[in-house]
């Protein structure tokens, strides 16, 4: 039995044993003492922090089982027979590769300036070569785990036109003989632009001209993390201003489902979150919510009893609410007056648009006195939840 198996079994009994304390300990009024409550609070500490051991190991062996796969492909057929190899050009070219690279570790020759002219952009930095743009994409997918529930697109301009059926025409009952209706769909359309995010990474001139020292893992790690940080923020709790629309926005973001009437989130207020939104978008729902705000979920049952958080016993699977999967972000409001503070739908109706062509700029001079080197690093993105009634929100009321 591998380790997470062992730890997921660990965690589910463990979660059992908190919740029969907690059936044990409950007053007549549903309240536990204040030593019992600091019990409890232990034990459900143990199953958050084997969740998370579980999730270490389980992105461990994500990372190992990558690394591990073949860095070529075997040969199947006659090394003899006639063989038409596709030339690969423009960004993806290796030529363009290696001199992308060579100038970034500032060894500049003509032709090298010759091979990076056709990605030069408008802002004097080198757009980064295709198979490391992919790497980048891939790299951000692992940090902004919402890139894998949206639907992203590649834009080759600021600008992407979305047509959207706004309402649906509809049949009738008719005599025999009779005149067949006219009901065609209305159709409509939002636009998704680009907005900019940049970062400047500094790197000292030791590293960059030490062969060993790996430029382009480096840089790929360091902008997933940096960048994605700012994505998650923005995909969730954007403006708009200069950024995307969050899908918590209450201005072109996701539908009030529920407002709860106070900041003690009830069984029903989740039930009715569930069924706010229509049946075809709960095929593929999951619920976004904050770390705090599965916490006080733990503590819900259902008409029967059930507490309605259910740890994963299977590797691969998440725990669930309702039955239905969960993720966790530090972006999303906590429990506050105010807030919105729990979605559930289907995200792939969130769109997010990346501009193709990320882009790395070197500075050689503005921090030579201390022996660095700085990259400037740069892309531009925009998200929008084009169908608002596809996810459902549950807001806690303003005070009054």
């Amino acid at each position: 039995m591998s380790e997470v198996m062992k730890l997921m079994e660990k965690r589910a009994k463990a979660w059992e044993a908190a919740k029969a304390f907690l059936d044990s300990k409950r007053g007549e009024d549903g309240i536990l003492s204040a030593e019992d409550s600091a019990t409890y609070d232990k034990m459900e500490a143990d199953v958050i922090n084997l969740g998370k051991e579980i999730d270490r190991l389980t992105r461990q062996a994500e990372i190992d089982a990558m690394l591990a796969k073949p860095t070529s492909k075997p040969i199947t057929n006659d090394p003899k027979a006639d063989q038409t190899i596709e030339e690969k050009t423009g960004r993806a070219s290796d030529t363009y590769n290696r001199a992308f690279w060579n100038q970034m570790r500032n060894k500049i020759t003509p032709e090298i300036t010759n091979a990076l002219s056709i990605g030069t952009d408008s802002e004097g930095g080198f757009l980064v070569p295709d198979e490391y743009e992919k790497k980048l994409i891939e790299a951000l997918g692992d940090e902004v785990f919402f890139r894998n529930l949206a639907t992203v697109i590649r834009t080759s301009s600021g600008d992407r036109k979305i047509p959207i059926v706004t309402s649906k025409g509809e049949a009738a009952w008719i005599d025999e003989g009779g005149q067949f209706p006219e009901s065609d769909d209305s159709f409509g359309q939002t636009s998704i632009g680009a907005h900019k995010l940049a970062t400047m990474i500094k790197v000292s001139d030791e590293l960059l001209n030490d062969s060993v020292f790996n430029i382009e893992s480096y840089i790929s790690k360091e902008f997933a993390r940096r960048i994605g940080t700012k994505e998650e923020e923005a995909f969730f709790i954007g403006d708009g201003k200069g950024k995307p629309i969050g899908i918590l926005n209450k201005t072109g973001g996701a539908e009030t489902g529920v407002t709860a009437a106070s900041m003690a989130i009830t069984f029903d207020d989740i039930m009715d979150l569930y069924y706010s939104l229509r049946a075809p978008y709960r095929n593929k729902a999951s619920w976004l919510l904050n770390d705090s705000t599965v916490k006080a979920i733990r503590k819900l049952k259902d008409g029967n009893g059930n507490y309605i958080w259910q740890p994963s016993v299977r590797e691969g699977e998440p725990d669930r609410i309702l039955n239905r999967p969960y993720r966790t972000s530090i972006f999303i409001p906590e429990i506050a007056a105010g807030n919105r503070v729990l979605s559930f739908g289907d995200y792939s109706y969130y769109w997010i648009a990346d501009r193709q062509g990320r882009s790395f700029k070197r500075l050689n001079e503005l921090f030579a006195t201390t022996g660095q080197v700085g990259f400037l690093a740069s892309e531009r993105v925009d998200g929008k939840l084009i169908l608002s009634e596809a996810v459902k929100t549950l807001d806690i009321k303003t005070k009054a």
